[in-house]
């Protein structure tokens, strides 16, 4: 069993959680922008990176919930 994390742990956890949320959201962004505006090639490059990053989050976030720590 894990120990609970500490209150800085926990603050730690939630700065790098937010900082992989806003890349995923800005990659987001990005390619909705493109769409309509740039080559379908760079469309869909960027809509797999937009995904890439949301996996991202969502892989940190089962990480932490079930290693109990990074």
């Amino acid at each position: 069993m894990t120990k609970p994390y500490t209150k800085q742990e926990l603050q730690e956890l939630s700065k790098q959680s937010e900082r992989l949320a806003t890349k995923a959201i800005n990659g987001l962004r990005k390619y909705r922008e493109a769409i309509g505006v740039l080559d379908p090639e760079e469309v869909e490059r960027l809509r797999v990176e937009a995904e890439s990053l949301f996996e991202a989050v969502q892989t940190y976030h089962f990480q932490v919930l079930n290693n109990g720590h990074k």
